[in-house]
């Protein structure tokens, strides 16, 4: 298949198939990528994973991936560098790839070399933002609305990859120029066909991928969870040393902990010093 996105640089598409949704915990089991290059051509890539632990039954029902169907393949730590070299330079989209794909990724590397695979310098496009704040629903509705099509094989990694790009080039073609209003009154024109308008549209507020930290209205971080909910991460962090040990003894992504280390690090002057 082609495309029609104008592209600076490639954009990989993907989806992953789990052992389940916690990030710390689960592994993959399938991935899927359709790297967009900016010529218009899209390179497939399917590969499935063996997870090293047992798949639920209750995910394999969704996905159809059974124990037996991954145990001679290879593992994560295996194929990951020749992942990250296809995946070098792309900027990365999904469906709801924000909140669950690309975290769940950048755990796994982390998990194997915190060096292999970098999100820094790379734009982030989640779809499913475009689509429920454009059109409030799921995957299959998108294509239906978007595209006229039914998508078969829902929970394949392949079949809904490709169906997201689809979703993805039908959305700006519909959207471009499309004025809605923000929360504060203001009308704007969020969708374009440029990779980094869309980025600052469906992604520029993370903190750590597993939203454990969020930017307040005044752009100030946050914690995003339990007893600190709402408090700047740095008078937190100043008032009670304590609770960043507990976070780093814990089960939270590894993610989540390099963020926070860094938010550490990078006020120890006058925090810790």
């Amino acid at each position: 298949m082609n495309h029609s996105l104008k592209l600076k640089k490639p954009l990989a598409v993907f989806d992953l198939e789990t052992t389940g949704t916690n990030i710390s915990r689960d592994r993959i089991v399938e991935i899927s990528i359709a790297k967009a290059m900016p010529d218009g051509s899209v390179e497939v890539k399917t590969k499935r994973i063996n997870p090293e632990m047992p798949i639920p039954i209750e995910s394999s029902l969704i996905h159809g991936i059974y124990d037996e169907d991954v145990k001679d393949e290879p593992t994560f730590r295996q194929m990951a560098k020749s992942m990250a070299q296809f995946l070098q330079g792309c900027d990365l989209a999904g469906f709801n790839s924000n909140r669950f794909d690309i975290p769940m990724l950048v755990e796994e590397f982390l998990r194997v070399d915190s060096s292999l695979f970098d999100v820094k310098n790379r734009k982030f496009v989640d779809v499913q933002r475009i689509f429920h704040q454009m059109e409030p629903r799921t995957l299959s509705a998108a294509y239906k609305f978007y595209c006229d099509k039914t998508l078969d094989n829902a929970h394949s990694a392949e079949a809904d990859t490709l169906a997201t790009l689809e979703v993805l080039d039908a959305q700006i073609a519909r959207y471009e120029g499309v004025k809605i209003e923000t929360k504060k009154g203001e009308e704007i024109e969020p969708i374009k066909n440029d990779v980094e308008v869309l980025h600052e549209f469906t992604s520029s507020k993370i903190v750590d991928f597993a939203a454990r930290m969020a930017y307040n209205d005044k752009d100030e971080i946050v914690f995003n969870f339990g007893k600190h909910k709402g408090k700047l991460v740095t008078d937190v962090l100043k008032r009670e040393p304590a609770y960043f040990d507990w976070i780093m003894n814990n089960d939270f992504p590894r993610d989540t902990k390099q963020k926070l280390t860094q938010i550490k690090l990078s006020t120890s002057n006058t925090l810790f010093g």
